[in-house]
């Protein structure tokens, strides 16, 4: 029987054109795709907590204790923010008018006397007139039709969105459910030589895992009780909302401060005016937190567990956001996280070489 042969060529050409096509497929199928994702990595975050239930409990029951959990704890949350916030956006509301009063007193004056430029008197009514006459021209409020052509639309978006939100947590029950023996089937998937290492090195990046997001998480609450507090305490009515978002917002560096700051310091120049005394503690407030995140929270909650250097977390950040976006920004630093303890090993192999130790000599130049 005569045995064929393939061409290396052609075998390199199939398996390129295989790849291809498998890349072009998963594109298309992202969409389906993404609520899978978000689930796995949902299953993954609570597996800890539903594992130590199931010790005492079925692990199906320990799913729901913990479902019900996450509903009673938003609820509350919800129960005693809502009031807060709706307080502070009508707070927010009225500081309109001051703005406007506060342009043509103070900075169309100044403008007026220190410059060439001749900046006109605003009122409020006719900024209000400007904004609905900007709406009505660009995305054509005023035309019945396009109106309930873009209500349809959007309620449409708001079904199929509404459907993700309740495909996630069923796909995150079945992920959790039968997570023990998923883990099994792919261990048994693993090549009998290499299996060792490979469960060595996935047990590394899940402990750095976890620790970055417990950290993280006690490093988001207490900053943001931090500036909630020192906002709180210099006066500005938006302190408590602000100081929040900016704790929240800590999970990408350098962001929460960023966003907390710019909307503590609007917030008080529609509340103060140019107070330079409440502005400068505005501002101090948010020296204070970086100090306290950078000095404190940081080296005692996270410490050394991503093992990076401060300069490999600004180049992370700034390289996800460069590929992904805010997405790439939310996913630096685990993603980081991992890539160094996949070096880490690999470095580790390089160590053991024949190369490394000078046992042979390799010549790269001839």
């Amino acid at each position: 029987m005569q045995v064929v042969r393939i061409d290396p060529f052609f075998k390199r050409l199939f398996a390129v054109v295989a790849i291809g096509i498998g890349l072009w497929l998963i594109y298309l199928l992202i969409p389906v795709i993404l609520p899978f994702l978000t689930a796995f990595i949902l299953a993954y975050l609570l597996n800890p907590i539903v594992a130590r239930l199931a010790r005492i409990m079925p692990r199906w029951l320990s799913i729901l204790i913990v479902y019900t959990a996450i509903i009673l704890g938003f609820g509350v949350l919800l129960w005693w923010l809502l009031p807060t916030l709706w307080t502070q956006i009508e707070s927010a509301w009225k500081y309109f008018p001051r703005l406007v009063e506060w342009y043509n007193s103070d900075i169309r004056v100044w403008v007026n006397d220190n410059s060439r430029f001749n900046l006109p008197v605003l009122e409020s009514q006719i900024v209000s007139d400007t904004l609905v006459e900007y709406l009505n021209k660009n995305y054509n409020v005023a035309d019945a039709q396009s109106f309930l052509m873009y209500i349809m639309n959007s309620g449409l978006t708001v079904i199929n969105n509404t459907g993700l939100v309740v495909l996630v947590p069923i796909l995150t029950f079945y992920f959790l459910f039968n997570w023990n023996e998923r883990l099994q089937t792919w261990k048994a998937a693993l090549p009998a030589t290499s299996s060792k290492k490979i469960i060595e090195i996935a047990r590394d990046c899940d402990k750095a895992l976890m620790a970055f997001i417990k950290g993280q998480l006690l490093v988001m609450i207490l900053l943001g009780v931090v500036y909630a507090v020192q906002l709180q305490l210099i006066g500005l009515e938006l302190g408590l909302i602000i100081g929040m978002v900016a704790g929240i917002a800590s999970f990408v560096p350098y962001l929460g401060f960023g966003i907390g700051f710019i909307a503590a310091m609007i917030a008080g120049l529609f509340q103060f005016g140019m107070d330079w005394l409440q502005l400068g503690l505005i501002a101090g407030a948010f020296m204070v937190g970086q100090a306290v995140e950078g000095y404190i929270l940081q080296p005692l909650l996270l410490g050394d567990k991503i093992g990076l250097s401060p300069l490999w977390v600004i180049f992370a950040v700034l390289a996800g956001a460069s590929l992904l976006g805010f997405v790439g920004m939310l996913i630096a630093l685990p993603v980081s996280a991992i890539i160094n303890v996949l070096f880490r090993h690999a470095y580790a192999a390089y160590q053991n070489t024949d190369w490394y130790k000078g046992r042979k000599q390799y010549k790269l130049f001839e």
